[in-house]
């Protein structure tokens, strides 16, 4: 009498056990898909326009299956998200286009030590933080440019000749916001002293040919239109309108030479594009995956011939527009220091009238 109830009861318990384990394992293999998904995942904040760097992500998910989330934006802007964001932050990785602004995430505390002995292997010293919190990715060169027949490069031997009388109203540069001009200066401070720095901006200032406006592609162009004699600028903007699909721009860029300045003594300002993983990121293995993939050589040829960058690692070929510009001997200066001094140099450039 009691023995079919019994039974009934033991068959329930087995099922219900036996459907209990299934939810386990069920759950455990859903968490594990999930936790897999996530970490086939990266996400990067990069100041870089999209254009100049989502073709080697796509590459880089092309050849590891994780997927790249990239957001783009002026640097500051996204350092100043990162900081408000703080550990809910969904970044990785932040990949800048200058060492000022690298340093300045990495004095906020924003960044963590990049662990990849690959890393620190292939990235001289000279071109990552003393931490490792950042590293550079590509080198650019700030030279002087001129136009072809205006003037005779061989007159000009220096950054300092820019501040010489003879050129006056000659000189197109950018404004001193740009940050790039801010690494420029701060480079010469380190290089011989602010005093020196000082007099040699407001003698260039003296020599602008126009209220400093627009990029430094506008510069190119303000030479060609007769605006000035004299420019400076980074040369993959040069690099980039050479090689441009628009037959104008070619025809512009072709008018313009580039003079390598200080080449029997301190040698061409040197700035650079890198990349530093977030204190909280949650991919930090992806986040070094990439990063060692962007040192790979064919990553770095991509940089030389697409964005007409200098390689970071030796042994690279280099685009044959930058192979037209010539070689240079270029600036040793502690690139950390020069990107603490960013402020300090804005500070001397309004001083100098530098507007």
């Amino acid at each position: 009498m009691f023995i079919k109830p019994l039974f009934k009861k033991t068959a329930f318990k087995k099922t219900a056990f036996r459907k209990a384990v299934q939810t386990l394992l069920l759950g455990s293999l859903l968490s594990c898909t999930i936790s897999q998904s996530l970490a086939e995942e990266l996400n990067v904040y990069s100041g870089r326009q999209e254009a100049l760097i989502k073709p080697l992500l796509d590459k880089f998910t092309e050849q590891t299956g994780v997927k790249v989330n990239l957001v783009t934006g002026k640097g500051d802007a996204l350092i100043s998200r990162l900081q408000s964001e703080g550990a809910l932050t969904p970044a990785d990785l932040i990949i800048m286009a200058d060492a000022g602004r690298l340093t300045r995430a990495n004095e906020l505390g924003l960044l963590q030590s990049i662990e990849s002995d690959v890393v620190k292997k292939r990235v001289p010293e000279a071109f990552a933080a003393d931490n490792y919190n950042w590293i550079a990715l590509t080198k650019r060169a700030r030279p002087i440019m001129y136009l072809k027949g205006a003037i005779d490069p061989g007159e000009i031997d220096s950054l300092s000749d820019l501040g010489d009388d003879k050129y006056q109203s000659e000189i197109c540069i950018r404004s001193s916001s740009n940050i790039y001009n801010q690494s420029m200066v701060a480079s010469l401070i380190l290089l011989q002293g602010e005093e020196k720095t000082l007099d040699w901006a407001k003698d260039l200032v003296e020599n602008f040919a126009r209220t400093p406006k627009g990029g430094d592609r506008d510069q190119i162009k303000a030479l060609v239109a007769g605006e000035c004699k004299l420019a400076v600028a980074n040369t993959y903007y040069l690099g980039g309108m050479l090689d441009s699909p628009d037959e104008e721009t070619r025809q512009i860029a072709q008018q313009v030479g580039v003079i390598w300045p200080d080449q029997d003594s301190t040698g061409v300002h040197i700035n650079v594009s890198g990349a530093g993983i977030t204190k909280y990121a949650q991919n930090k293995d992806n986040a070094q995956s990439l990063l060692r993939f962007m040192l790979e050589e064919q990553s770095q040829q991509w940089y030389a011939e697409i964005n007409h960058e200098y390689p970071v690692i030796d042994g690279v070929k280099w685009s044959d527009e930058l192979l037209s510009f010539g070689e240079f001997k270029a600036q040793e200066v502690d690139l950390e220091k020069m990107g603490e001094l960013n402020g300090d140099a804005l500070k001397l450039m309004d001083k100098a009238g530098w507007r």
